[in-house]
């Protein structure tokens, strides 16, 4: 059973979702890939403690109060190689941004390759089922572009500016996405 919980953000409602007292999704409604990959029997339930959690977690971030992701329990469904970018995702500090061909360099590493395609690296990155925690929205193109974000470009704006990250080199593209 999925149990699921709504909560009101800055950047719109957001659905959370939750399976086994572990946060399994975090959607802003309206965005791309919303529930994602949920096809079990969903039933809302804001008493789960794990959702109770995730919203206190949430107000502390949109109080600019720097929560840890560790202090929730995540278990975002996808392939290996996709968990593997959402973990360098978690590593990426409050305030501060990496690029797409950033993220790509450190999992060639991981599965001992010479290189890896930063837009495989993109879809990875666009199907994050568990996005502001989980912050997929700090990622840019090598140039500053603000490329494609699930949530919407002007909710990742939002979210940047929230946290303080300067702006002053990043843009947005004028067609298209550049990673």
């Amino acid at each position: 059973m999925v149990y699921t919980s709504y909560y009101n953000s800055p950047v719109g409602k957001i659905l959370l979702a939750s399976k086994n007292n572990k946060l399994i999704g975090l959607w802003i409604e309206g965005q791309k890939y919303f529930r994602g990959i949920l096809n079990d029997q969903m039933k809302e339930n804001n008493d789960e403690i794990i959702l109770v959690n995730t919203k206190k977690w949430l107000d502390k971030y949109f109080e600019k109060k720097k929560p840890k992701i560790f202090e929730l329990d995540l278990e975002p469904s996808g392939s290996d190689f996709a968990k593997n970018v959402w973990k360098i995702l978690c590593e990426i500090p409050y305030g501060e941004v990496t690029t797409y061909k950033e993220i790509a360099k450190e999992i060639a590493k991981i599965m001992n390759k010479d290189k890896m395609s930063a837009q495989a690296i993109g879809g990875a990155v666009s199907h994050n089922p568990i996005s502001i925690i989980i912050p997929c929205h700090r990622v840019v193109g090598t140039n500053g572009s603000l490329t494609g974000y699930a949530g919407g470009i002007d909710k990742k704006i939002k979210l940047l500016k929230h946290e303080n990250v300067d702006m002053n080199n990043l843009f947005l593209p004028l067609k298209g996405t550049v990673l």
